[in-house]
């Protein structure tokens, strides 16, 4: 590999090679850009995130066999009074045009107007200021002619009763959630944009310096978004919450390798008059760091395929695409871009043939100093202060109520709160309690099974649903006495399922229960999640540990580099919750963080450790262990905590995203990175190399 890389390395940073490599790229992208289809038309709200064997997959799949027809997208419409109460017969009346109207895709609708009285009362609030009514489109709509229907319920319904008009469930979520992200990767992009060339200027102080890297981040994107819409169009689902952190990651990673390729290039044009003899030793050096460090990110993308995870799963071809891209730009198009521009990427401060490579009055050689001299001091410092930020972690609490990380001010989720606060917590989301009989139905058994299920922890209320054609199947409403997504009421129905046996002994009727619903799946989600964690974790971990082993033709040395990420890692996710709660009032987090962060902070953090550890081998062919450290942290300090603030604040643009999920990725992802830049990679790591490095006698 180390041969390949160095051949085209060779190639690119020729002036022929530099010729035909823009050309190429050039080439790729518009011809791409004619005739593939973006990214953009292929992209779905969510994907179907938990596997087919779990509980409440099967359990859907058991109602929708037994009540024929019975497969749709919920939704519920919201209506608020600001005069009394509502008028029965008037939001009768608009139901019924509603009903009239043939939307296209509606699939059911209650009955209101011919409903007895004793029936609605279950539809208004106490004050009967509020109704809720239960409507369904068909499955098979996609999300644009969802939100058509909608419209034109809503409109109907407003037009008629004059009222506050909002809808919730599934249906309202899955186009207000489509919408935001619309309108916020455009932000994002412009964000990302602005802040990263605005911190390059500042950084570098030049204006070249700023803008080829972002030339090179423009050809990238296109490419990859172009890909990616090929994969769309041959079937695969792209996530909007996964395009979002693919273009932060896109971004990240490649201003980073185009930071560590101009840093050699900018020491070896010192060293050589020829622009093209200075690219060419620079990326002889860095061309095979940049390659690994890139492999490195796109290993622990790929591992996200052996999670059962839906939204993990889809992360996996997104990402490494990605990457794949990125590392193949990183030592082709990076150096030609740089070799074109030549000492004019660096004006005004031109680095000139001749002048000296170090100054030791700079920060980073001081600190190599100081580690150098106090190795103990230092790392015991370090260990203290990550320690102490890891332990934050045992206060960690998640928050399973998806809604609750929208907008505040989201139609779906007004509607959401209004239901919470006018009807009772279990009503915002009912269990469906399937039971499967080895008999016939009877009326004893019903009602038999409704006791059973009634007397279940925070239980509420017990309803019969309906009975299958052939009398072998019943289905219950099952509400919980407090909300359905809380960890109450997930607890207790975990319980239940593991009770089944024991309540259909009691009634003494032979079949298999089935729990579907919100609460059962996101009992699901806790227990996929919690091994993919794991599983992913471990994976990772072993993968990348190898991969340095195979770098550093060592076993020690990769022992550092991991040792000290994992616990950077621990330390951010800590570090992080105690400053979002200090600063946004943020106490719970989503359970998809902890690993969101950790393939994140390990992949991009593990970059920083490799481009020092390759510098330190480097310098260690010619000085003692000591000097090489000492050299090594003063050569890449600068670049790396450049590349570092850039990548921490990159990654902080998530938190322009109207979805706290993301806001607190972000942030975590922020704090993890200043953390590796500044304390892993330019102290801790250095001191240990110190300490238990030992020069060959």
């Amino acid at each position: 590999m180390q041969k390949i890389i160095r051949y085209v390395t060779d190639f690119v940073t020729s002036k022929k090679g530099m010729w035909i490599t823009l050309g190429v790229w050039v080439a790729i992208t518009m011809l791409l850009a004619v005739f593939a289809p973006s990214a953009s038309e292929y992209k779905v709200s969510g994907v179907a995130s938990l596997p087919e064997d779990a509980q409440s997959v099967i359990a859907q799949q058991k109602i929708d066999d037994h009540f024929k027809d019975a497969e749709s997208i919920p939704g519920i419409l919201v209506l608020q009074s600001d005069n009394g109460e509502i008028n029965t017969e008037i939001l009768g009346e608009a139901l019924d045009k509603v009903s009239a109207a043939n939307i296209h895709g509606l699939k059911e609708l209650i009955p209101f107007s011919s409903l007895p009285p004793q029936a609605l009362a279950g539809f208004f609030s106490e004050d009967k200021e509020t109704a809720v009514i239960p409507l369904s489109f068909e499955p098979s709509l996609d999300t644009k002619d969802l939100e058509a229907g909608i419209e034109k319920v809503k409109t109907i319904v407003q037009d008629q009763t004059k009222m506050t008009v909002y809808m919730t469930g599934p249906a309202g979520i899955a186009v207000d959630t489509l919408n935001l992200f619309s309108r916020a990767d455009i932000v994002l992009l412009l964000s990302t944009v602005g802040i990263v060339l605005i911190l390059l200027i500042v950084i570098y102080r030049s204006p070249l310096l700023a803008l080829i890297p972002l030339i090179a981040t423009a050809f990238v994107y296109e490419v990859v978004n172009q890909i990616l819409g090929l994969f769309g169009k041959g079937g695969l689902e792209l996530a909007t919450q996964a395009t979002s952190i693919m273009s932060i990651l896109l971004f990240a990673a490649t201003i980073d390798y185009s930071l560590f390729v101009f840093s050699r290039y900018r020491e070896e044009l010192k060293n050589y008059e020829s622009k093209f003899d200075a690219m060419k030793w620079a990326m002889r050096e860095t061309g095979i760091p940049v390659f690994y460090a890139g492999g490195t990110v796109l290993a622990a993308m790929l591992v996200l395929f052996f999670s059962e995870f839906g939204d993990y799963r889809n992360f996996a071809p997104i990402f490494g695409t990605t990457m794949f891209v990125i590392m193949i730009a990183s030592i082709t198009l990076v150096p030609a871009l740089f070799t074109l521009f030549g000492r004019k990427s660096f004006w005004p401060k031109v680095p000139k043939f001749g002048d000296t490579e170090i100054k030791t009055s700079t920060l980073w050689s001081k600190i190599g100093k100081f580690v150098v001299n106090k190795p103990i001091v230092a790392a015991l410092s370090i260990l203290a202060i990550l320690v102490i930020s890891a332990f934050n972690m045992f206060n960690m609490k998640y928050e399973f109520d998806t809604i609750k990380s929208f907008p505040s001010d989201m139609p779906s989720r007004v509607g959401y709160e209004v239901i919470e606060a006018k009807f009772e917590k279990g009503d915002l989301a009912p269990t469906t309690v399937l039971f499967e009989s080895t008999n016939e139905i009877t009326p004893e058994v019903q009602e038999s099974l409704q006791k059973q299920l009634s007397k279940q922890t925070l239980v509420s209320e017990v309803r019969p649903a309906g009975i299958s054609e052939d009398g072998y199947a019943i289905q219950y409403q099952l509400t919980f006495e407090e909300n359905p997504y809380s960890v109450e009421s997930m607890d207790a129905l975990e319980n239940m399922v593991e009770n089944e046996k024991n309540m259909l002994q009691s009634s003494n009727i032979n079949g298999e229960l089935y729990f579907a619903g919100e609460t059962a799946t996101k009992v699901d989600d806790r227990s996929v999640n919690d091994r993919d964690l794991i599983v992913i974790v471990l994976l990772e971990t072993i993968l990348i540990f190898i991969m340095l082993i195979f770098l550093t033709k060592s076993f020690k040395m990769p022992v550092y580099m991991m040792g000290t990420i994992l616990l950077s890692f621990l330390a951010a996710v800590g570090l992080g919750m105690f400053l979002t709660n200090l600063f946004f009032d943020i106490d719970t987090i989503s359970n998809r963080v902890p690993l969101y962060s950790f393939v994140f902070l390990v992949a991009l953090g593990i970059d920083y450790n490799i481009i020092l550890i390759s510098r330190f081998l480097e310098e260690r062919k010619k000085h003692t262990v000591k000097e090489a450290v000492q050299i090594a942290v003063a050569n890449t300090g600068g670049v790396i905590s450049s590349a570092g603030i850039l990548l921490a604040a990159t990654f902080a643009v998530l938190m322009t995203q109207p979805i706290q999920l993301l806001f607190v990725f972000g942030f975590i992802v922020a704090v993890g990175i200043i953390l590796d830049t500044f304390l892993i990679r330019g102290i801790l790591l250095p001191s240990l190399i110190v300490l238990f490095e030992k020069d060959k006698k």
